[in-house]
């Protein structure tokens, strides 16, 4: 068995987890567009075209057939939906796509359709706006108040966020976030939503948790994993700590239930006021897996075992409650 993991980018430790898991039945090989350190901890890679490059999906085909690949996972935003539309076309060749359908994966790309998908599923919600005028509206109604955050509505990490404090820095802010987005590769993402590319939200100072909500491969619901973050630097979390929430872990469950997602969904919640309110949905492995994975949790060999249709994965997915991680930056050479 050979597991294909595209847009790697600086994922070493999963790299790692995956190599663990397959052992010595197969390889773990990984792809990017550019060169990246973590490409030399697979067992072989490849340099992709960009994504968005007409022969992105006729490449990676090729590859997956000249390396008798068969699964293929992806770790990067933007690459999810490209697979997913192509979906057919590496099922055909028998390579699984361990992808989330498509319209899902869209969802969660864009951040005011994760807000109406969540409002109309009766989750909490934050209000949530692309329309500046209709925000400024609301705050002089009362309806919200300052200080607004202003984030890429189809961002990651923390390119482009902004905190305004008054309707001055709403507007001066809100001008650098679009140029943010317009300067970067987000401007492909929000193409579609020029004058609506920019996501306001009041901002809650609140507890700050993170969840992966774990289903198999035939998108069966299996645990979540729930982490209180304690630590954050540029959008990713550097410490956090395994928690058991009964409230977390039937918001996971009922998510689950909805989105029918592939293995890992990692999502972003706010705890305030006693609520929890899911800020963000990544349909994929997130930066929070690290912290899961050192409790005790294997997907990575559950995914082996799903693919090999061996069961007793179970015990690879009950986490350890109260066992705090912490991330650090390494160097190596190779």
């Amino acid at each position: 068995m050979n597991i294909l993991l595209t847009s790697a980018g600086r994922r070493t430790y999963l790299i790692k987890y995956f190599k663990e898991a397959i052992g010595d039945k197969g390889k773990i090989i990984a792809s990017n567009s550019v060169f990246t350190p973590t490409l030399l901890s697979a067992d072989e890679y490849f340099i992709s075209p960009l994504i968005y490059e007409d022969n992105y999906i006729d490449f990676l085909l090729n590859e997956c057939k000249k390396r008798n690949i068969n699964a293929v996972i992806s770790l990067f935003d933007i690459d999810l939906s490209v697979l997913a539309l192509n979906r057919n076309k590496f099922e055909k060749n028998n390579i699984k796509l361990l992808i989330s359908n498509y319209d899902f994966i869209q969802i969660c790309e864009d951040k005011y359709k994760t807000y109406k998908f969540l409002k109309d599923n009766k989750l909490p919600v934050i209000p949530s706006y692309v329309n500046k005028d209709s925000l400024i509206s609301d705050i002089k109604n009362g309806i919200i108040s300052f200080p607004i955050i202003l984030k890429p509505r189809f961002g990651m990490g923390s390119i482009g966020l902004y905190i305004a404090d008054n309707f001055d820095e709403l507007n001066v802010l809100y001008k650098k976030c679009e140029n943010s987005i317009k300067t970067s590769y987000l401007k492909y993402e929000s193409k579609e939503y020029e004058n609506e590319c920019v996501i306001m939200q009041p901002f809650l100072k609140a507890e700050e948790y993170g969840l992966d909500i774990i289903n198999d491969i035939n998108s069966n619901y299996i645990n979540t994993i729930c982490k209180r973050k304690l630590a954050m630097r540029a959008g990713e979390t550097d410490i956090a700590e395994t928690i058991f929430d009964e409230k977390l872990k039937e918001l996971g469950k009922k998510i689950s239930e909805l989105s029918k997602h592939i293995c890992n969904l990692d999502c972003d919640v706010l705890k305030y006021d006693d609520n929890y309110y899911v800020l963000e949905m990544n349909p994929r492995f997130g930066g929070g897996y690290p912290f899961s994975h050192m409790a005790n949790i294997n997907l990575p060999k559950a995914i082996v075992c799903w693919l090999s249709n061996k069961n007793g994965s179970e015990y690879l997915l009950n986490e350890k409650i109260g066992v705090k991680s912490y991330k650090e930056l390494t160097i190596f050479s190779k």
